[in-house]
């Protein structure tokens, strides 16, 4: 923070303060961001958000107080110095601007993208405090980003320059990271910056996890994802696909190999459900496999080998982000009625107050304060209807929000041919299984140090989905980070002390 506090100092930022009084920064309105007409978009899969024009990124950036004390910084689980790149922005320096953002972040344009800003750096903004509504940051943070990328021949950014690599780390010792996801990326990208020999290994035939089967490009573009990897791989990272850790390959193997640090990032991919009579019907299936088989698989095409049944009468049962992914993703496949069940109240969702929004631009039914409590299948065995109870909210529970209790007798069934259920996931439990000597909790998760995140195996360091249960791709990327640095000090420790 001392660092960051300096560069505030620093002549060109304190022009800026000066040509701009805080009085006259205040009366900026927040920007709107640029989005395709609903009923276009609800049809394909373009992405909604069309982002930022440069004037309207450079009026926004001006929005920024350049705070002495910026409290962003400490919302945000990467510690991305926010008005470092803002105010580049503002002078017009974009790929600057863009420079800042890589120093802490292996996912900028992913995170401007998909990360919940308004729960975190966005919420810690000085003008909430003043009545007025926080710096756009997760736009502006976008905008840098694309235009990075949209400049990559012009960029001055490359490896030499964002790259934080330490003078004294060796090269040849090598680190494996089980899971492409965002905690693993993360970590990756750090570790290639300190000088390590980087190799993730990747279950699927895809790399970037759950940025690429758990969300769709309607939100966050493949061809995005791809551009962050494409960064990482010409860090030095090396990918391996198709193989499962655990049982293409095992934990002996891997240490054989001369691997001298791994960090588990294998997600949580098992998906819940209710328990509910007529679950196993055919068409009751989980959010993972539906949205894997569209997102990954190319469910949503003819040609496809694996194919998914699209639905008129398409429910999905849950209330956060995944669940709105799920339900848009219907539409977009031809749903007449798509609806979202929710136990609780639209104010207890644990989705982006920006999916729920655009949800309901695309028509989807929100249907509140209902849990389903039976599925009625038809002759063939496939379901055809849901028995809803309607529930009412008592006194808040462990999280926080209203607990939702049942209405004695309040029942109502409604015709279906599709239902979704995404009520979370828990941790994959094949690393648990087989790695001998890890700390497991009762949920399948892994116990770690919360400091430093290693687990009870020396060489080895755990985080994101794995350690957390399920979070946010910004909190696991904040995982990264913080067990490569950790792992970096112990390496070094070993090495040199």
């Amino acid at each position: 923070m001392n660092e960051i506090i300096e560069k505030r100092n620093e002549p060109w930022r304190e022009a800026l303060r000066k040509d701009l009084k805080n009085k006259d920064r205040m009366t900026i309105p927040r920007v709107k961001m640029p989005e395709l007409d609903a009923e276009y978009r609800s049809r394909n899969y373009e992405e909604v958000n069309q982002g930022l024009s440069l004037e309207q990124a450079i009026e926004e950036s001006k929005r920024c107080l350049d705070c002495p004390n910026p409290a962003c910084i400490t919302g945000c689980p990467v510690e991305i110095d926010i008005p470092g790149f803002i105010k580049n922005i503002e002078r017009n320096e974009i790929l600057k601007a863009a420079t800042v953002l890589k120093a802490t972040s292996a996912l900028p344009a992913v995170c401007g993208r998909v990360c919940p800003q308004e729960k975190q750096c966005e919420s810690q903004c000085i003008r909430l405090k003043m009545n007025s509504e926080s710096v756009a940051i997760g736009h502006l943070e976008r905008f840098a980003a694309d235009y990075a990328i949209d400049h990559s021949k012009d960029s001055e950014i490359s490896n030499t320059v964002i790259a934080r690599a330490d003078a004294r780390s060796n090269p040849v010792n090598k680190i494996a990271v089980i899971g492409s996801g965002p905690a693993g990326l993360s970590f990756a990208g750090d570790m290639a910056k300190y000088g390590y020999d980087v190799t993730v290994f990747e279950a699927l035939h895809e790399i970037g996890g759950v940025l690429k089967y758990g969300i769709p490009e309607f939100r966050l573009p493949n061809a995005i994802v791809d551009v962050e990897i494409n960064n990482l791989k010409q860090l030095g990272v090396k990918f391996i696909t198709n193989c499962i850790v655990g049982k293409t390959i095992s934990q002996q193997d891997l240490l054989d190999e001369g691997f001298k640090g791994i960090f588990i990032a294998s997600g949580a991919g098992l998906p819940n459900f209710m328990d509910i009579p007529g679950e196993n019907l055919s068409g009751v299936l989980s959010s993972n496999e539906y949205l894997t088989r569209v997102n990954l698989m190319g469910a949503n095409r003819e040609e496809t080998d694996t194919p998914v049944f699209f639905g008129k009468n398409v429910a999905v049962i849950g209330g956060g982000n995944t669940a709105m992914d799920s339900v848009r993703t219907a539409r977009r496949l031809g749903a007449e009625k798509a609806m979202i069940i929710y136990r609780r109240s639209e104010e207890e969702m644990p989705a982006r107050l920006e999916e729920v929004h655009h949800a309901k631009e695309e028509g989807v039914i929100f249907m509140n304060l209902y849990n389903p409590i039976e599925y009625i299948g038809d002759e063939k065995g496939r379901v055809r209807q849901m028995v809803l109870q309607k529930m009412t909210l008592g006194e808040p529970d462990a999280s926080g929000r209203r607990r939702p209790v049942e209405i004695p007798g309040a029942t109502e069934t409604i015709d279906v041919d599709l239902v979704i259920v995404a009520i979370g996931v828990s941790p994959n439990p094949l690393i648990p299984d087989t790695f001998q000597g890890l700390n497991v909790s009762k949920w399948g998760t892994i116990i770690v140090n919360q400091d430093t995140l290693q687990t009870d195996l020396p060489e080895m360091y755990a985080g994101g989905d794995i350690v957390r249960g399920g979070a946010t791709v910004i909190l696991a990327m904040g995982d990264g980070r913080k067990a490569a640095k950790a792992m970096h000090e112990a390496i070094k420790k070993a090495l040199w002390s």
